[in-house]
């Protein structure tokens, strides 16, 4: 019998392959004499949808296993929409890297029968808050599991900003934005700005410099728990943008603060009980996979 009496199912609307594994997953799922629900947007994949349609809010509230059919960033958004709730998260990857989404489509019956039958890791991820305050008061506030991002927006021009931690000055600085990522978004766009690696446990922040205009910057890594706020400068002719996740976005203007902290907000990930962070990064980064280590 399944230790989850009712699954929820997301996928990404723009594939005929996330289609595909959908309507597998579906027909094993029913096998399992479980109840299966699908969210409005992953519905309208289907002519004819076979499931109980329902809202976003409905899945979370009924549902105690949500998997996510897509890429990383399907997973994103489903974990923002779900974060606080005592719901578990897996991910069967139909994207491109899929650091997030770690289950391979012909792998679905065999390693989706493990997790209902309570074979599988959980682990706890916590995510970023921002807020965007102006004039004391906030404008804008968001979440992001990977990252949040203050960028020029649509032009290609460097602004400029000052970093406080814990309210303790930092730098002023003149670069094309600043990254502040969680270990879960160190794989993604941090990684390929030069941020370090972080293993998920990790209870830490880093901050990443996209192309600044001095020879000497460096990734910044601090405890989890700091507080990091951005002045944006008024001298910024143009209005920099917050990006949450590379999903959600809102602007700024000179003289705002943008306050990065942890969210009390998290999600749990589930993994296939074979599931190895290091194995994982091996795969995906195409590190050297001979282990001469023994010999």
């Amino acid at each position: 019998m399944s230790v989850f009496s009712c699954v929820g199912l997301i996928g990404r609307l723009d594939s005929e392959s996330t289609a595909y594994s959908l309507k597998r997953l579906i027909a094993y799922l029913r096998k399992q004499n479980v109840e299966i629900l699908l969210d409005e947007e992953t519905a309208a994949v289907f002519d004819d949808a076979p499931q109980e349609i329902v809202s976003r809010e409905e899945l979370g509230n009924r549902c105690g296993l949500i998997i996510v059919v897509g890429g990383d960033g399907s997973l994103l958004s489903a974990a923002r929409a779900f974060a606080g709730k005592p719901i578990k998260i897996l991910g069967i990857n139909r994207g491109r890297l899929g650091f997030l989404t770690d289950i391979s489509p012909h792998e679905i019956e065999y390693r989706v029968g493990d997790v209902l039958n309570g074979k599988f890791i959980s682990e706890t991820r916590f995510l970023l808050e921002s807020n965007i305050v102006r004039d004391g008061q906030c404008i804008y506030s968001g979440i992001a599991l990977n990252d949040v991002v203050l960028h020029p927006g649509q032009f290609i021009r460097m602004i400029e900003f000052e970093l406080f931690i814990n309210e303790e000055f930092v730098y002023r600085q003149r670069s094309d934005g600043l990254i502040i990522s969680s270990p879960t978004g160190s794989t993604a766009y941090a990684l390929s700005c030069g941020g370090p690696i972080m293993h998920p446990s990790l209870d830490a922040i880093v901050l990443v410099p996209m192309n600044p205009h001095v020879l000497n910057s460096r990734p910044l890594l601090v405890p989890g728990n700091s507080s990091i706020r951005l002045r944006v400068s008024v001298d910024n002719n143009l209005a920099p943008q917050i990006t949450n996740d590379g999903q959600v976005h809102a602007a700024t203007k000179g003289g705002d603060d943008v306050i990065i902290t942890k969210s009390e907000k998290s999600i749990e990930l589930i993994h296939p009980t074979a599931h190895n962070f290091y194995e994982t990064c091996r795969g995906k980064l195409g590190w050297a996979s001979e282990n001469t280590g023994n010999k």
